[in-house]
């Protein structure tokens, strides 16, 4: 049985996350519009719907100012630790959206907050696939019996 590569990934604020966010809000706000517009007149759902879009947009903006700071993640074959404004040690990792060469990958700390973070291919194009096969990975426990793993038999 393989384990995952150790891997160092420089993170930061995503150009890509940030497109994606605002093209993702506008397509809301052009929905809430086509809605409205639809409507026989306007009501409480009309405003409903742009209070809505409104609480949208603000939330995506505190997202895109709060995203990472520069800072590196790091695998050491075990645990995940990040670098940077907030420093992170011994978290687990997950992968929440993946979009090949963008990712949303979910840090759980022990006794802390969950993070999320976006990286980002351009980043480190050679070390992207690293990355990948590190987060994609499953990670053995560290008491786990080697002996009583599962085997994996080719097909033939």
């Amino acid at each position: 049985m393989h384990s995952a590569p150790s891997v160092n990934y420089p993170v930061g604020r995503s150009r890509y996350a940030r497109h994606l966010l605002v093209s993702l809000w506008a397509l809301g706000v052009a929905s809430v519009t086509l809605a409205s517009l639809q409507a026989d007149g306007f009501d409480w759902r009309q405003a409903m719907l742009a209070l809505s879009a409104v609480v949208a947009g603000a939330a995506a903006w505190t997202g895109l100012l709060q995203s990472a700071a520069p800072g590196e993640l790091a695998f050491d074959g075990r645990h995940w630790s990040m670098s940077g404004g907030a420093p992170l040690r011994s978290a687990r990792a997950s992968v929440a959206l993946d979009l090949q060469s963008l990712l949303l990958v979910r840090l759980d700390p022990p006794a802390r907050s969950r993070r999320w973070i976006w990286v980002d291919r351009q980043a480190m194009p050679e070390r992207w696939l690293d990355l990948r096969r590190a987060l994609h990975a499953r990670v053995v426990p560290a008491d786990a019996d080697p002996a009583a793993a599962p085997v994996h038999h080719p097909r033939v």
